[in-house]
């Protein structure tokens, strides 16, 4: 019965591994950016219908950087640092609403699909608008739920447009979020985010990592 049960689990373990591989190989080359959708189209794709065999999100994600690393290495550094460097043009420009740079662009999983998350901190919404109508962009408009704790969840205005070669994706924010971040989906922790300080120091460093790598 026990060498049984050990079985069984070593299979519902081998499943998830490859139920993560082929979700990390659908985001990477399909463009599929939603984890959950991710994870059950690779289950249809292999012929898995057992909920227990469903990765986790972060065990699609970390098999989504070694899926990167291994096949798009070289061209993935470049495509990244266009995406931040293009981020930190943003963060300026939208400087009087203290944004964040949030999700794969900051955590280094972005690739040529991957849109520039910005988290923009306003006690109206409207006030987006207005910025983004004075200076002649045109975006559409979209919600999008996040859990801002344990016991909370919201939806918040989303506005999309595309600049510099590079999708942008705006959620506004109250001001009081500020404090702490919403909840990632991946880690169910308050998500990574960056400022543009943070963020010039951040490519100052992968400048420095170039460089010393090139040195030797």
């Amino acid at each position: 019965m026990h060498r049984a049960q050990q079985h069984a689990e070593a299979r519902t373990r081998e499943r998830r591994q490859r139920l993560a591989h082929e979700a990390a190989r659908l985001m990477s080359e399909s463009g599929i950016r939603d984890f959950h959708q991710a994870k059950l189209k690779a289950a249809e794709r292999l012929g898995f219908h057992d909920d227990a065999s469903l990765p986790r999100n972060r065990e699609i994600e970390e098999a989504l950087r070694g899926y990167q690393r291994l096949f798009h290495g070289d061209e993935l550094e470049d495509r990244l640092r266009a995406r931040r460097e293009a981020a930190l043009r943003a963060l300026d420009f939208f400087a009087p609403f203290e944004p964040r740079l949030v999700g794969p662009v900051l955590e280094g999983t972005a690739d040529a699909n991957t849109p520039v998350l910005l988290h923009l901190f306003c006690d109206d919404p409207r006030d987006v608008i207005v910025w983004l109508q004075e200076h002649d962009i045109p975006a559409d408009a979209r919600t999008r739920r996040l859990r801002l704790d344990r016991e909370r969840s919201d939806d918040f205005d989303v506005w999309v447009f595309n600049a510099d070669d590079a999708t942008f994706d705006l959620t506004v924010l109250p001001r009081d979020a500020l404090r702490q971040a919403p909840l990632s989906p991946v880690t169910e922790k308050p998500m990574a985010r960056a400022s543009a300080n943070q963020l010039r120091a951040l490519l100052a460093q992968d400048e420095i990592a170039g460089y010393e790598a090139q040195a030797r």
